[in-house]
């Protein structure tokens, strides 16, 4: 359970990335578990780190659907804990 690592694709690393920065800054003035991980991770560690930690998770998550050839559930994937 490491970090987005710098082997692989650097150009689909990059959009994870920039995906992540804009979806953290949607969810500063939501309460949905999503968000509520997310501002966590921002208040302790700070927005990079939340940036890299929720596009280390959305890639988790498209992996795990691709793997076993499934659809996206929301509600299995924002069963996080803190």
């Amino acid at each position: 359970m490491l970090g987005i690592s710098k082997r692989g694709d650097r150009y689909i690393r990059t959009l994870l990335i920039h995906g992540a920065r804009s979806v953290i800054q949607w969810a500063r003035d939501k309460t949905d578990p999503l968000s509520n991980w997310i501002n966590s991770i921002r208040g302790r560690r700070g927005i990079n780190v939340a940036c890299v930690a929720l596009a280390n998770k959305n890639v988790r998550i498209i992996w795990a659907m691709l793997a076993r050839n499934e659809p996206y559930r929301p509600s299995v994937s924002h069963a996080l804990p803190t």
